[in-house]
């Protein structure tokens, strides 16, 4: 990725964004439990996991506010097929395409929790994750979408940091680091479009 041009990184974020699209056109079996009891029984665990750790950090408040005060996006929300580990670090460029790898953590739920690792895509690279946003909406990005992403960001920030807390110190930082990157893309969680995406096209 740091050897591509800004054109190149957001093409091959357009052709992901596509392809994740294509993955979700696969429903869900019928017999799935519903997502708004799944996914706020597995919110509600994931903060009480932060509210046992002895580490916080600034600004936890504003994330754990912004979830309470969001939990109705989840209300009859469709369940498709997940690739259940999307992010860079399981995408190839082989013959100038972009290829999806590791399938094997694959589950089904809201298409659009599928976004919440794009934290590490923006790392790597924010016109990157801008095109697979771009790609999957086709350039028409709702505003639902967003407060869900931010939803869905902000539900794995408070139990990082005691997961990370067996992996040492170093991977500890890493997720504080997170949090406060999430927070500053978020303007502390006022504003539900990130920073990072970016509108210009290239």
């Amino acid at each position: 990725m740091p050897n591509l041009t800004n054109s190149e990184k957001y093409v091959f974020g357009l052709e992901a964004g596509r392809m994740l699209k294509a993955i979700h056109s696969i429903s869900a079996p019928e017999n799935q439990s519903d997502w708004e009891t799944r996914f706020n029984e597995k919110m509600d665990s994931k903060i009480k996991m932060y509210k046992d750790c002895p580490i916080k950090f600034d600004g936890a408040e504003d994330i754990i506010d912004y979830i309470e005060s969001n939990r109705q996006l989840l209300v009859n929300k469709p369940q498709t097929f997940h690739h259940g580990d999307f992010h860079i670090g399981n995408m190839m460029i082989e013959n100038n395409k972009i290829v999806i790898i590791d399938f094997n953590r694959f589950d089904f739920g809201d298409p659009w929790e599928e976004f919440n690792r794009i934290v590490w895509c923006v790392q790597a690279s924010p016109i990157f994750a801008s095109g697979i946003i771009d790609g999957y909406f086709d350039n028409e990005v709702p505003m639902e979408f967003w407060k869900l992403l931010a939803l869905y960001i902000c539900s794995n920030i408070p139990s990082s940091i005691p997961w990370a807390i067996s992996y040492g110190g170093s991977e500890v930082q890493t997720m504080l680091n997170q949090a406060e990157d999430v927070l500053n893309w978020y303007d502390n969680m006022r504003n539900p479009i990130p920073t990072w995406y970016i509108k210009e096209k290239i």
